[in-house]
Protein backbone atom coordinates (compact mmCIF):
# COMPACT_ATOMS: atom_id res chain seq x y z
CA UNK A 1 0.00 0.00 0.00
CA UNK A 2 1.45 3.46 -0.51
CA UNK A 3 1.83 5.81 1.49
CA UNK A 4 -1.13 8.00 0.14
CA UNK A 5 -3.30 4.99 0.46
CA UNK A 6 -2.19 4.38 3.50
CA UNK A 7 -3.24 7.84 5.05
CA UNK A 8 -6.41 7.67 3.07
CA UNK A 9 -7.19 4.59 4.63
CA UNK A 10 -6.80 5.98 8.32
CA UNK A 11 -9.26 8.82 6.75
CA UNK A 12 -12.26 6.32 6.17
CA UNK A 13 -11.49 5.02 9.35
CA UNK A 14 -11.95 8.48 11.01
CA UNK A 15 -15.19 8.68 8.72
CA UNK A 16 -16.23 5.08 9.43
CA UNK A 17 -16.19 5.72 13.08
CA UNK A 18 -18.10 8.56 12.77
CA UNK A 19 -20.47 7.22 10.62
CA UNK A 20 -21.34 4.05 12.97
CA UNK A 21 -20.66 6.31 16.35
CA UNK A 22 -18.54 3.69 17.26
CA UNK A 23 -16.34 5.60 20.18
CA UNK A 24 -13.70 3.05 20.55
CA UNK A 25 -12.57 2.88 16.63
CA UNK A 26 -12.87 7.07 17.14
CA UNK A 27 -10.47 6.87 20.17
CA UNK A 28 -8.08 4.18 17.82
CA UNK A 29 -7.65 6.72 15.62
CA UNK A 30 -6.22 9.98 17.26
CA UNK A 31 -2.78 10.00 17.81
CA UNK A 32 -1.64 9.41 21.67
CA UNK A 33 1.81 10.39 21.82
CA UNK A 34 1.34 13.44 19.59
CA UNK A 35 -0.60 16.93 20.57
CA UNK A 36 -4.37 17.11 19.07
CA UNK A 37 -7.15 19.49 18.49
CA UNK A 38 -10.21 19.81 16.95
CA UNK A 39 -12.71 22.18 15.72
CA UNK A 40 -16.11 21.37 15.12
CA UNK A 41 -18.07 23.88 13.31
CA UNK A 42 -19.33 26.48 15.72
CA UNK A 43 -17.37 25.15 18.53
CA UNK A 44 -14.45 26.87 20.37
CA UNK A 45 -11.04 25.10 19.31
CA UNK A 46 -10.04 21.86 21.79
CA UNK A 47 -6.95 20.80 22.75
CA UNK A 48 -5.33 17.89 24.40
CA UNK A 49 -6.84 14.19 24.20
CA UNK A 50 -9.26 14.02 26.80
CA UNK A 51 -11.08 17.27 25.24
CA UNK A 52 -10.96 15.96 22.06
CA UNK A 53 -12.32 12.47 23.00
CA UNK A 54 -15.05 13.93 24.78
CA UNK A 55 -16.21 16.14 22.12
CA UNK A 56 -16.52 13.05 20.17
CA UNK A 57 -18.12 10.89 23.00
CA UNK A 58 -20.54 13.11 23.17
CA UNK A 59 -21.52 13.67 19.58
CA UNK A 60 -21.44 10.11 18.86
CA UNK A 61 -23.34 9.21 21.81
CA UNK A 62 -26.43 11.62 20.47
CA UNK A 63 -29.35 9.90 18.47
CA UNK A 64 -30.17 13.33 16.99
CA UNK A 65 -27.03 14.01 15.38
CA UNK A 66 -27.43 13.40 11.58
CA UNK A 67 -25.12 11.03 9.77
CA UNK A 68 -22.04 12.02 7.64
CA UNK A 69 -20.50 11.08 4.21
CA UNK A 70 -16.95 11.77 3.51
CA UNK A 71 -16.37 13.03 -0.32
CA UNK A 72 -13.62 13.94 -2.27
CA UNK A 73 -10.77 12.54 -0.04
CA UNK A 74 -7.54 13.82 -1.44
CA UNK A 75 -3.66 13.42 0.65
CA UNK A 76 -1.15 15.46 0.59
CA UNK A 77 2.14 14.23 2.11
CA UNK A 78 4.38 16.43 4.20
CA UNK A 79 7.31 13.61 5.35
CA UNK A 80 6.06 12.06 8.83
CA UNK A 81 3.01 14.70 8.23
CA UNK A 82 -0.34 14.13 6.18
CA UNK A 83 -2.84 16.55 4.91
CA UNK A 84 -6.28 14.86 4.23
CA UNK A 85 -8.77 18.01 2.62
CA UNK A 86 -12.61 16.35 1.84
CA UNK A 87 -16.07 17.71 2.00
CA UNK A 88 -18.61 16.37 4.41
CA UNK A 89 -22.14 16.25 4.09
CA UNK A 90 -24.17 16.00 7.17
CA UNK A 91 -28.16 16.91 7.18
CA UNK A 92 -27.83 18.65 3.82
CA UNK A 93 -24.98 20.96 4.52
CA UNK A 94 -21.75 20.82 3.09
CA UNK A 95 -18.80 21.35 5.13
CA UNK A 96 -15.23 21.78 4.05
CA UNK A 97 -12.99 19.47 6.36
CA UNK A 98 -9.21 19.49 7.30
CA UNK A 99 -7.55 16.05 9.03
CA UNK A 100 -4.02 16.18 9.68
CA UNK A 101 -2.36 12.91 9.94
CA UNK A 102 0.85 11.87 11.82
CA UNK A 103 3.03 9.04 11.40
CA UNK A 104 3.09 6.55 14.82
CA UNK A 105 5.47 3.99 13.67
CA UNK A 106 4.04 2.09 10.37
CA UNK A 107 0.23 3.65 11.15
CA UNK A 108 -1.40 6.91 10.64
CA UNK A 109 -2.97 8.81 12.92
CA UNK A 110 -5.28 11.69 13.67
CA UNK A 111 -3.83 15.01 15.47
CA UNK A 112 -6.11 17.72 13.77
CA UNK A 113 -9.78 17.60 12.16
CA UNK A 114 -11.49 21.35 11.74
CA UNK A 115 -15.03 21.47 9.39
CA UNK A 116 -16.32 24.59 8.34
CA UNK A 117 -19.19 25.58 5.97
CA UNK A 118 -18.60 25.39 2.67
CA UNK A 119 -21.12 27.01 -0.12
CA UNK A 120 -19.43 25.61 -3.13
CA UNK A 121 -20.01 21.80 -4.19
CA UNK A 122 -16.42 19.86 -4.45
CA UNK A 123 -16.46 18.51 -8.36
CA UNK A 124 -17.52 15.14 -8.89
CA UNK A 125 -15.69 12.29 -8.15
CA UNK A 126 -13.56 10.85 -11.24
CA UNK A 127 -14.94 7.86 -12.62
CA UNK A 128 -13.95 4.69 -11.68
CA UNK A 129 -11.67 3.16 -14.52
CA UNK A 130 -13.58 0.27 -17.16
CA UNK A 131 -12.29 -2.36 -18.79
CA UNK A 132 -9.80 -5.14 -17.45
CA UNK A 133 -6.67 -3.59 -15.34
CA UNK A 134 -3.63 -3.52 -17.45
Amino acid sequence: MSEIDAVLFANEAFYLAFATRDFDAMAAVWAEAEPVSCIHPGWRALTGRPAVLESWRGILGNPASPPVTCRNAEALLLGDTAVVLCYEEIAGSLLAATNLFRRDGSAWRLVHHQAGPCHEAPPPAPEPASGPLQ
